[in-house]
């Protein structure tokens, strides 16, 4: 594999970090505008689900297409299309007279950014030595929780200045910024490339899914991608601020500093990860081995939460900080998927993983919440409905890491 200089190596990460970051500001930016579009648009509980729910529908149709394109054509000129629809989606959210319109908006931006995180892990893939390659990951990462940040108190401070209509115009002139550093940063794509190993010359990719599907890494990381990595997103993005209000009791500003704070802690702990990685890789602490003996905290700091139920109080916010902290261990597996998989199949191993997890965001936003309606039908509290739920989705993430410890595969 060709391996970029460590100029042009920052240079590449920059260009896509900013896109990243974007596409994550994106994702998370109608939860704060949420209040505003209900009054605006006349939203009912229905309606606002179904907005926030596009984007991942438009995200998630892309994917498995998504990684044959990014392996046949490149990360470079697979996101330059792709962004071309966001920019699209922007400027119809902009303009939106309607729900319909946004809810298309939604999708088209959903769309339109879904390459934005498997584009560059893919050219990671090739252009980076392995040590960089959990690196660029995690601060990667980094660069998306910079974005949800971003979409918090940033976005409620400009909402009265601006707009929401001019903020979306704002994004897609960023978005437009993106493109041109990517065009200029990133290299060219090429699909027969020598080894620095004296492998065989990498040979155009055959098509379909079957070899990944197939891979015995694939499968021993797959519910834990499902479960735990799709469970983290759903809790972070959703349901760790009812809990904090309906359980903790918490004001609903009150939960959302709590989120912001949530959202900065994991900030610094991927750019902890990106900075720590490389030693550990050099020293033999390989993926498998840090999520062996890191994922059990994350089982017991989401118990005791459970357990403590109200009577966590205050530290509610800090409490389920400590549990997105603790499940991060999981954000090893994207880059160790593609590295068990060879190069010219790492854009459809990124993009399958990726379409689990996202998959198990789906299945854990929407199951919580019929757990939790469920509980309480039967004559339970909210606050017990609350926990009865988390408490299935804990034994679920603890089957799952179980398969991964018992599951056979090649890359021990």
């Amino acid at each position: 594999m060709t391996m970029l200089p460590r100029r042009t190596a920052v240079l590449v990460f920059s260009a896509f970090a900013c896109a990243y970051f974007l596409s994550a500001l994106i994702r998370a930016i109608t939860a704060t505008l949420s209040p505003t579009l209900t009054q605006e648009f006349s939203m009912n509980a229905r309606d606002l689900g179904l907005l926030a729910g596009g984007y991942f529908l438009g995200f998630a149709a892309t994917q498995l297409p998504l990684g044959t394109w990014l392996d046949r054509h490149g990360p470079k000129k697979v996101i330059l299309y792709f962004l071309v629809v966001a920019v699209l989606g922007c400027a119809a959210f902009a303009m939106a007279t309607s729900f319909s319109g946004l809810l298309l908006a939604r999708i088209l931006c959903g769309v339109g950014v879904s390459a934005c995180l498997m584009a560059p892990l893919t050219g990671y893939r090739r252009w980076f030595a392995a040590t960089s390659q959990m690196r660029a990951n995690s601060w990667m990462l980094m660069m998306g929780s910079l974005g949800m940040v971003a979409s918090t108190l940033p976005v409620q401070w400009l909402l009265p200045l601006i707009g929401w209509r001019a903020m979306f115009w704002g994004l897609a002139g960023f978005v437009l910024l993106a493109m041109a550093l990517i065009a200029i940063k990133v290299p060219v794509w090429q699909i027969h490339m020598p080894s620095l190993e004296n492998e065989p010359l990498l040979e155009p990719p055959k098509a379909g899914y079957s070899e990944i599907w197939r891979h015995s890494y694939f499968k021993k990381m797959a519910p834990m991608g499902f479960f735990i990595y799709g469970g983290l997103v759903a809790i972070q993005t959703l349901w760790a601020t009812p809990w904090m209000i309906r359980v903790a009791g918490y004001s609903p500003i009150q939960a959302a500093s709590g989120l912001f704070w949530i959202n900065i802690a994991m900030l610094g702990t991927f750019w902890l990860w990106g900075m720590v990685n490389p030693w550990l890789t050099r020293n033999g602490y390989t993926a498998d081995r840090m999520i062996t003996y890191g994922m059990p905290a994350s089982f017991l700091f989401l118990a005791t939460i459970i357990i403590a139920g109200s009577a966590i109080g205050v530290w509610a916010g800090l409490a389920w900080a400590i549990y997105c902290v603790s499940c991060t261990f999981i954000s090893l597996a994207h880059p160790a998927v593609a590295m068990a998989l060879p190069p010219a199949l790492a854009g459809r191993a990124l993009s399958a993983y990726n379409l689990l997890l996202f998959a198990g965001v789906f299945t854990v936003q929407w199951g919580v919440g019929l757990a939790v309606d469920g509980f309480k039908g039967l004559g339970s509290t909210e606050g017990q409905a609350f926990q009865f739920a988390m408490s299935i989705y804990l034994l679920c993430t603890v089957l799952s890491y179980a398969y991964f410890l018992f599951a056979k595969s090649h890359n021990r």
